[in-house]
């Protein structure tokens, strides 16, 4: 099974690429063939599309939350709702999320979907700092308008499937809350260096095989550059996908069959 792990990024360039690591999951073994970087969105999307057949772990949130969405009366399906944010320019998608959240209640202007509690993700409401948000507009639609078959949300008969997943979950299981990336040159330390060789050196171990269900491949230069990346993104692909590879072996890609279709699920260990 061919399995993509996506770093997305809201404003892909030359210094901060979407960073997509190419796996093929055969019998207990995931090897981690390549890395490839895209710095704008028609090449990025170009790939998915050429490829015929395979799942993707998008680390992005692929819904909002449902209070929001009824709030402003945006649709009653995720297809309606994608399609209308997809009309906006980015700079409307922004002003509507700042007005929206403008009038109400402190602890009230950021909501969260069921499985960011879960998993202790962010808002996908939020547009500053960590702007997941605009990865979303950015992300969604773009998904919708291929035709992709993106789960829980919009279930197609598209061979190509995208699902939701949070590397983070993969580090803090391996390395605790301890940072290990930075996009800041300024923050960048030895210390998260050798953080991410310590996660490498455990993704390789013989452990993956019963924390994962399956070995782990990857050749030293793939793991050298995973280390030697300091904003953490070649590594982030990386967890994205053991993550997908993980999910892709579940009844149901992991995700509750009561879950709110409207939101999206990420799929987690």
């Amino acid at each position: 099974m061919q399995i993509y792990g996506i770093d997305f990024t809201s404003a892909p360039s030359k210094t901060k690429p979407i960073a997509c690591a190419e796996a093929w999951l055969e019998f207990d073994v995931l090897h981690i063939k390549k890395f490839r970087r895209f710095i704008d969105f028609p090449s990025f999307m170009e790939f998915l599309k050429r490829s015929p057949v395979w799942i993707a772990g998008m680390d992005f949130p692929l819904g909002q939350p449902r209070k929001l969405i009824e709030n402003l009366q945006w649709g009653t399906t995720w297809a309606e709702y994608v399609n209308r944010v997809g009309q906006m320019t980015k700079q409307e998608f922004v002003e509507t999320l700042n007005q929206y959240r403008q009038d109400r209640a402190i602890g009230d202007r950021e909501h969260l979907r069921q499985t960011d509690k879960l998993t202790g993700a962010i808002s996908p409401m939020k547009v500053y700092g960590v702007p997941v948000g605009k990865m979303f507009f950015e992300g969604a639609p773009r998904l919708l308008a291929a035709g992709f078959s993106v789960l829980p949300c919009h279930p197609t008969n598209d061979p190509r499937i995208a699902i939701e997943i949070y590397p983070a979950l993969v580090a803090k299981s391996l390395i605790g809350k301890q940072s290990y990336k930075s996009d800041s040159k300024q923050k960048q330390t030895s210390e998260m260096q050798f953080l991410r060789q310590e996660i490498i050196n455990q993704v390789r171990s013989t452990i993956s095989k019963t924390k994962y269900g399956f070995a782990i491949e990857i050749n030293s230069q793939l793991a050298r550059e995973c280390v030697d990346d300091a904003s953490g993104d070649t590594l982030d692909a990386v967890l994205a996908t053991i993550q997908t590879a993980h999910a892709s072996q579940q009844p149901n890609y992991g995700i509750p069959e009561n879950c709110d279709r409207l939101e999206g699920w990420i799929c987690h260990l």
